[in-house]
């Protein structure tokens, strides 16, 4: 089985053929480590033999083309869906021995938004964790509850039915269901997937805010446009691993063409080269 980078500070590129190099042992300073991770589909591989491993202490991003695997490599990290193989470490530990440290944020798309409830019980999901499914929420949890759609600007909604709120509006909820439970590691499916400037603007605070508080973020993200401003970190995947490090030597345009292939206009590859992103 591969085994991850020695430094998370070096990119590293698939060879042609799936291998990848240099690697290492899970470091119990990485907030999520996947070894040798595949999923299958049927009989086509959506995810094959992935190492990944995710710094600490910053905001890190998982790319590539629609069909590549992101949102599944998430998913089946979290064990949402099921892996043929493969290991997950949260800061060294199995994943069944360090769920508590994770909050998840899902795709809007795979929420039932019609389901009455209100905001701030959304929020105070977040809290179950701690009291039980069964357990009565104490008045300073409530009040944290609140404190969390401060942070996300949507304290004057709280009240407010999940099904009345924009695509924008749903967004920051699940976010401040997240800040709720007080994460060491935030797992984002494309939040910023159909939400509009000020919100996107509103979540990538939030983010860096948690980052600055030591904290672990690793997002599913399709913008390409936005990885420099945002991302400190980049993991590239094509149902296999294609390149991973730092932002400023991995985003490079080889690697993206390599990812993408054919999928990624040379006009979108010579905008970005303009705009200094690559």
């Amino acid at each position: 089985m591969k085994t991850l980078m020695t430094s998370m500070q070096q990119p590293t590129v698939a060879a042609q053929d799936g291998r990848v190099t240099p690697s290492a042992a899970p470091s119990s300073d990485a907030p999520l480590t996947v070894s040798g991770v595949t999923v299958s589909y049927s009989e086509k591989p959506a995810v094959f033999s992935v190492d990944a491993a995710f710094p600490p202490n910053a905001m890190s991003a998982i790319i590539g083309p629609n069909g590549a695997g992101k949102s599944t490599l998430l998913k089946a990290a979290l064990g949402v869906i099921p892996r043929l193989s493969g290991d997950v470490h949260i800061f060294g530990q199995p994943i069944e021995q360090a769920r508590e440290r994770i909050a998840y944020v899902p795709q809007r798309a795979s929420v039932d938004w019609d389901f009455p409830t209100t905001m701030i019980d959304v929020v105070q999901m977040g809290l179950y964790r701690q009291v039980g499914l069964l357990g009565r929420l104490s008045g300073q949890m409530k009040t944290r509850a609140l404190n969390c759609l401060e942070r996300v600007g949507m304290v004057d909604f709280a009240q407010r039915q999940i099904g009345q709120l924009s695509g924008g509006q749903q967004q920051r909820v699940f976010l401040a269901r997240a800040l709720a439970q007080d994460a060491d590691l935030y797992l984002l499916d494309e939040p910023f997937a159909g939400v509009d400037a000020a919100t996107e603007r509103a979540i990538v605070d939030v983010l860096k805010l948690l980052k600055a508080e030591g904290k672990a973020v690793v997002a599913v993200h399709h913008d390409l446009s936005t990885v420099r401003n945002y991302f400190d970190h980049v993991f590239m995947i094509n149902v296999r691993r294609m390149a991973e490090g730092p932002v400023s030597t991995t985003f490079t345009t080889e690697n993206l063409q390599a990812t993408y292939g054919g999928r990624l206009a040379a006009t979108h590859l010579d905008e970005l080269s303009v705009a200094g992103a690559v």
